[in-house]
């Protein structure tokens, strides 16, 4: 990558440091300069002292001019003349050994992880619980809320990089730096926090059996997988085995890690011999707290996972139908914060995992959803079609006051209105999806009763856009909103006009099988809207009957039209004529966005 100009250096080192619209102090110029210089231009060396140097976070005071002074004197010559790779190192070394304690082990628990590898936040986040790097929260903070809080911290620090961010502000995912990750590898390697083990023959893989390794990280197939096995009785003290493409044969004797915390088989796809596949070897791991099966297909679950009375993570996620049946023995499983076994019902019992934090699945009664009081995010396959069984889920829901992600998803025949007025959800939801199980939208949704709902997502079967629109334009975090309706196609033009000051916060906006366009929203609605999806009849726009009303969406940069063309109309020659006009707005549009 060509190195970035003096200037260029600079506005990226001023920018990570000073609060918006600063400059830095005279007394700091002359050490911002030679410290850039040291950089060489590099961005990943100027962000890594930048974040050093930068507010904390917990005050707005940059760090005093003997620490730069330090910084400076540590660098040694840097990078602008004959820089290696232990230079970089050396720079990079520096905001590992600036973070505090906690934040060290969870930045190093990363080298298990391959290069370019995308992980998982959530993922991450319960490998460090089960781990015991997340501890002793505030009182009423959940471990898995200060464990978000590390994972963002290491964020702001520019440690790792941040992909997949939702349009509710989520990050979901994040990589790390290839020059990061040799530096935590080396690091790793130093204090025998991690072995990696990926089929290359190296030293390192070959005295495995001899080390004191704590994690073993199988990375990619081995190629001569008889010349890399690896013996569990000559490693009792590992606490983390995480394989990547690779064959769990390639552990001989796994029940004997007897301290084992993490056992992680995500994507080691077990569908190609499921039936070679026995998980009845768990039993003996009784010290087990966190299980990834996600996306290996595995068909069964012993009995014997009742056993592992520490567990805390139970992964079964995307697995499609391949797990038809969770074993009752589950419900025994009282330290269990996460379980996910997608669509897959769930055992009767379940009232008893107390400790539940976030749940997945379908309930076979769901009277003991309300004993779960912990839950903070639930996402339900409901296919419930009578009055009784709605009637008890909606007092169980009324008991989950610490509900921050609601999903109900509608599956088989299931009828019944979830969105009843019996109960109102907690103000701090901020996640809120109804697919399939609500006729209309729920009269408690209104700006007052959730201050912090960032996404939404309903299908109604009856939409009343002048009222409905109105109200969910007032809530004042929204970030995404999808919206349908089970109508087969629109009837009419809706042209009412919301509020000029409409969904602030906006940044995703899909329209389904109701007639909606952009104009709907006037200049100062949706001033952060960036994508829109929205359904229209093509003889309206072609016909100039419809407004499409872009330019007043100032931050657009995608929209997607859905034209519907009405039977015994001429349809090519008027959905020419509606792109036409579809595409000189976008064109017009100062942002030019993509139009789909």
């Amino acid at each position: 990558m060509k190195p970035l100009t003096e200037d260029d250096s600079e506005r990226l080192f001023y920018k990570r440091i000073f609060p918006q619209g600063s400059k830095c102090p005279a007394e700091l110029e002359s050490l911002s300069k030679a410290i850039l210089k040291k950089c060489g231009g590099v961005p990943l060396a100027i962000i890594t002292i930048a974040s050093i140097l930068a507010s904390n976070g917990r005050d707005q005071h940059i760090k005093p001019k003997y620490h730069w002074d330090n910084i400076l004197g540590s660098i040694g010559r840097g990078l602008a003349e004959g820089g290696s790779g232990k230079d970089m190192q050396r720079i990079l070394s520096f905001s590992y050994y600036d973070l505090p304690s906690h934040l060290k082990t969870c930045l190093l628990y990363l080298s298990i992880f391959p290069e370019d590898f995308e992980i998982r936040r959530d993922r991450l986040i319960w490998m460090w619980i089960a781990e015991g790097f997340v501890q002793g929260g505030k009182q009423g903070t959940a471990l898995f809320e200060l464990g978000e809080s590390y994972f963002n911290e290491l964020a702001n620090r520019n440690l790792i990089q941040p992909v997949h961010v939702n349009a509710a502000g989520k990050v979901e995912a994040c990589r790390v730096h290839d020059m990061v990750l040799d530096l935590l590898c080396s690091l790793s390697s130093e204090q025998n926090f991690a072995t990696i083990l990926d089929g290359s023959g190296t030293q390192q893989s070959k005295s495995i059996s001899h080390r004191k390794s704590r994690r073993l990280s199988f990375q990619n197939s081995m190629s001569e997988p008889s010349t890399n096995l690896v013996d569990a009785t000559s490693m009792p003290q590992v606490r983390s085995v995480v394989l990547f493409k690779a064959d769990i044969d390639l552990i001989q004797n796994i029940s004997c890690f007897q301290v084992l915390r993490v056992l992680d088989l995500e994507g080691c796809d077990f569908g190609r011999n499921p039936d070679d596949v026995d998980l009845r070897y768990i039993k003996n791991l009784l010290h087990l707290r966190y299980l990834g099966l996600r996306r290996t297909h595995v068909r069964e679950l012993p009995v014997e996972i009742g056993k592992l009375q520490f567990l805390e993570t139970l992964d079964l996620a995307d697995n499609g139908s391949s797990v038809a049946v969770i074993p009752s023995s589950v419900v025994r499983l009282r330290r269990l914060m996460f379980l996910d076994v997608a669509n897959s019902v769930l055992p009767a019992g379940i009232g008893n995992l107390t400790s539940l934090e976030e749940l997945k699945g379908k309930l076979v009664d769901v009277k003991e959803l309300g004993q779960l009081v912990e839950l903070r995010v639930l996402y339900l396959f409901w296919n419930g079609n009578d009055e009784s069984m709605c009637n008890s889920l909606v007092v169980s829901l009324g008991k989950l006051r610490k509900m921050q992600r609601l999903t109900i998803y509608g599956v088989g025949n299931a009828r019944s209105d979830v969105s009843r007025d019996g109960w109102v959800p907690t103000p701090q939801l901020r996640y809120l999806w109804f697919i399939r199980c609500t006729t209309r939208l729920p009269r408690w949704v209104n700006s007052s009763s959730f201050p912090l709902l960032s996404s939404m997502g309903i299908s109604v079967d009856r939409l009343q856009p002048e009222v409905d629109i109105q109200i969910l334009g007032k809530l004042p975090a929204l970030r995404s909103l999808w919206l349908w309706t089970s109508q087969a196609q629109p009837t009419h033009v809706e042209t009412f006009v919301v509020g000029a000051n409409a969904f602030p916060c906006l940044r995703e906006c899909r329209f389904f099988n109701f007639h909606a366009v952009p104009s709907m929203f006037p200049r100062g609605a949706m001033p952060r809207l960036e994508i829109m999806h929205f359904t229209a009849r093509a003889s309206d726009i072609a016909g100039g009957d419809l407004s499409v009303g872009m330019g007043h969406l100032p931050s657009l940069q995608q929209v997607t039209v859905c034209l519907w063309v009405e039977k015994g109309s001429t349809s090519d020659k008027c959905n020419e004529e509606a792109d036409a006009v579809l595409r000189h707005a976008v064109d017009t549009h100062p942002n030019r966005p993509t139009l789909q």
